[in-house]
């Protein structure tokens, strides 16, 4: 057995942040060789985590890359066990690895596809093994629950805790307008962006419904229609994007917001962790 220096577990210690004797042990059945001794480090946490993955992961975060310029969007939920690892610095940088990689890179359908990718803040390492990594020194599982991408202009949010994520997709107009709408969308979680997006079903109950409560409110028939109308505005206040008061600025819509900045509202996608 080849003799295993302090020096190298202490520099294994350092490249992998595994336990001191984990590092020793390795070497020892690597020959002393950093490289070998890295590589069965990884697979053994890989089989760790594989009798692990029945754990349930009830934290994460959701990271969000938009870029108009680009123009591309993507956002993904990276999920975990506890609160305390979702707000942990590698694994803030792994959830936005994910995100800029979908996003930058060639795209993916899958989660797993997106994991043979390269590692932006590692070129030398795919995302897999920075997940891995990660996850032999924090002994949680790590789950990558969900992958979207937009091609097109994008504005996007993710709050600062990681529980709430927005891509919004638009045309024309600036960044900056794009994110603060993207903020408003994460705060009153509109359902569609325009009125013609709503189901034309569920328009006609809400109308039958305020006919219904005017009548039984003693309200002739010849003022009803104008009335359910008028109430009518609640409720797309309530349910769309465009209709909605500006969080920022109450006195104009949304819709007015954006038609000031030059921009288009195309579409939207609200997440929020799944296990919230």
């Amino acid at each position: 057995m080849a003799q295993i220096t302090a020096a190298a577990v202490m520099a294994l210690r350092e490249k992998t942040g595994l336990p001191m004797m984990d590092c020793k042990k390795a070497l020892q059945e690597s020959g002393g060789d950093e490289d070998a001794a890295v590589t069965l480090l990884r697979k053994q946490g890989i089989k760790t985590a594989a009798s692990r993955i029945d754990r349930e992961t009830t934290s994460g975060r959701i990271a969000v890359y938009a870029d108009m310029a680009k123009p591309v969007g993507a956002m993904i939920e990276l999920q975990c066990e506890s609160a305390p690892v979702a707000s942990h610095e590698e694994f803030v940088q792994l959830a936005n690895d994910l995100a800029r990689q979908l996003a930058t890179g060639p795209g993916a359908k899958t989660p797993e596809e997106l994991l043979a990718q390269p590692s932006p803040s590692n070129k030398d390492h795919t995302l897999a093994e920075q997940k891995d990594d990660l996850f032999n020194r924090i002994r949680e599982v790590l789950k990558l629950a969900r992958i979207i991408r937009i091609d097109g202009p994008c504005g996007g949010y993710a709050h600062h805790t990681g529980s709430t994520g927005v891509l919004l997709q638009v045309e024309g107009g600036s960044p900056e307008v794009a994110k603060e709408i993207s903020m408003h969308i994460a705060a009153m979680r509109p359902k569609v962006v325009a009125k013609e997006d709503l189901d034309p079903a569920a328009v006609e109950k809400e109308r039958d419904i305020l006919s219904e409560a005017a009548r039984k409110e003693g309200k002739p028939d010849n003022i009803i229609g104008k009335m359910v109308e008028g109430r009518m505005k609640n409720f797309y206040a309530e349910n769309v994007l465009a209709e909605q008061p500006f969080i920022k600025d109450d006195k104009k819509t949304v819709g007015q917001i954006a038609k000031e900045a030059g921009m288009k509202l195309e579409r939207f996608v609200l997440w929020q962790l799944a296990k919230q």
